[in-house]
């Protein structure tokens, strides 16, 4: 036979993965297969497929009939947007996208090829889970994935999409990855199945309320977004791409714009109500301070009384830190906190400065906070914060009280540049429950105690509520006019550019968790 017409037909082969019947289920469901989402994805014509060829040696259960070049999954690396990207796709229609020791071993060496790169590495999860018939050598390829997972964090990216089930151990790849992106209705994520849950302990679930995207994203936090399709799956997998250095060794890719840095944005004077009750909306603060209103919101549906995610200033891009007023009136809990110090650490790791927006009245109160370990989780975003060597930039637009003040990047804390509104309040804590402390006695024993009361706040609020005491104590550098918000920001950027990490001889510190 002649060659090139036998490796023609060994490629038609391959193309068909588990058959045209399996593909067929595949596109049945709204979903594309394997090599579609990676055709889709990279760059037209740059992909190169590796270990094209790979297929498993098992032979107990009949195995050795079950055989398709690649064994389930497609791995290579090609171009997204002109840069360097490594990714593999499971494919579901050979055994379900199962995972044996060979299809283990593709993705690990992948990993590995993709930190000698220096590279990102995308990952579409679409698999059953372990493949049983190939038992414990089935085991042993999910925990080489999840070292080489660990080994990759902190120095490139790794961005993952479940897109179909993921099972069992197979969950906990995309947990090590740097972030998580699920597609509604396809897509689902759990440990232990709906089935065994109602064997073990009678409780009835679907598949989606138990692990859908709607879970993860809004109940537990594992995912960052979802996308009501494969392709929007992947085109938000290419814009966040777009934000982020191929590795630790870069700094983030910069598009520079043509806009005057000095130009005010009035907008942003009217933001803030003058009643210190009353809530506002700080996306829309980030969107006058973010490059032509773009904001790629991260977590966006969990811990809502914090809001994280990238935005290009002056075309740098940065991470967005922000209180929300409009949910817990802005106030940190466990949810937020594990939401904000893990955002933190990893812009840190991808050299990406932070921008932080505080408006907090503090830790939110109570025995379901304190008994859930929000001393803790608290700590752990002091830590991110502390830890953290890129430019970290400080904004006080209304309310910073307390412990909340010092977690949300205060100068102590070690922000380069902390800058206050007008409207700032910066104390222990609010003015009413302030007064009722410090002027308790002469309250008490005053013939109109409400009046005194009133009396003792309005003095406590000309006395600490406002930002001219801290910045007369060199706490903030400067009170400005909220127009002048975004010129202050790129300046403040271009003087820490040059910014060179300090680390102490030590392995590593130890972040509560």
């Amino acid at each position: 036979m002649n060659q090139t017409k036998h490796l023609e037909e060994k490629r038609a082969q391959l193309r068909m993965g588990g058959g045209k019947q399996k593909i067929d289920a595949q596109h049945d469901k709204g979903k594309l297969t394997a090599r579609e989402r990676l055709e889709y994805f990279f760059d037209p014509g740059t992909f190169l497929e590796l270990y094209t060829y790979m297929e498993h040696s098992s032979t107990d259960f009949g195995m050795e009939r079950s055989k398709a070049y690649g064994d389930g999954v497609v791995t290579g690396f090609g171009l997204v947007g002109g840069r360097k990207v490594f990714a593999f796709a499971q494919d579901f229609t050979f055994m379900g996208g199962s995972l044996g020791e060979k299809h283990a071993e593709k993705i690990a060496c992948l990993l590995e090829k993709a930190v000698k790169s220096a590279a990102p590495v995308v990952c579409l999860f679409d698999s059953g889970g372990a493949r049983i018939q190939e038992g414990i050598r089935s085991l042993a390829g999910f925990a080489k994935i999840f070292r080489r997972n660990t080994q990759a964090s902190g120095m490139i990216p790794q961005i993952a999409a479940v897109m179909g089930p993921c099972a069992g151990g197979s969950v906990y790849s995309p947990a090590l990855t740097d972030f998580v992106f699920m597609v509604e209705n396809t897509s689902q994520m759990f440990l232990t199945g709906p089935q065994v849950i109602a064997t073990v302990t009678g409780e009835k679930i679907s598949a989606q309320q138990l692990g859908g995207a709607n879970t993860h994203t809004a109940v537990s936090g594992v995912a960052h977004a979802k996308y009501s399709g494969d392709r929007e799956c992947l085109d938000g997998i290419k814009r966040l791409l777009a934000f982020l250095p191929s590795s630790t060794f870069e700094q983030a890719p910069c598009n520079y714009i043509s806009q005057n840095i000095h130009t005010p944005c009035p907008e942003l004077d009217d933001i803030v109500p003058d009643s210190p009750g009353k809530a506002y909306d700080m996306h829309r603060v980030i969107r006058l301070l973010a490059d032509d209103g773009d904001f790629f919101e991260l977590q966006e549906a969990y811990a809502k009384n914090i809001v994280t995610g990238f935005a290009r200033i002056d075309g740098k891009p940065v991470g967005i830190v922000a209180n929300q007023p409009r949910v817990l009136a802005g106030c940190m809990d466990i949810a937020s906190s594990q939401k904000a110090s893990r955002f933190i650490r990893t812009c840190d790791a991808f050299n990406i400065p932070l921008i932080t927006l505080v408006d907090t009245p503090g830790f939110l109160p109570g025995s379901a906070q304190e008994y859930g370990g929000i001393i803790r989780h608290g700590s752990a975003t002091l830590f991110a914060y502390s830890e953290a060597t890129v430019p970290k930039i400080t904004v006080v637009l209304r309310k910073a009280y307390g412990g909340a003040y010092i977690a949300m990047c205060s100068r102590e804390l070690g922000a380069d540049a902390v800058y206050a509104w007008p409207s700032a309040e910066i104390a222990v804590m609010g003015p009413e429950g302030a007064a009722n402390i410090v002027f308790k006695d002469e309250i008490e024993s005053a013939p109109d105690p409400d009046a005194t009361r009133q009396e003792k706040i309005a003095q406590y609020k000309e006395q600490f509520a406002n930002p001219y005491k801290a910045a007369a104590s060199g706490y903030i550098d400067d009170v400005i006019a909220p127009r002048e918000t975004r010129e202050r920001i790129i300046l403040a950027l271009m003087m820490m550019q040059s910014k060179e990490p300090r680390h102490q001889a030590k392995k590593h510190g130890n972040i509560p968790l």
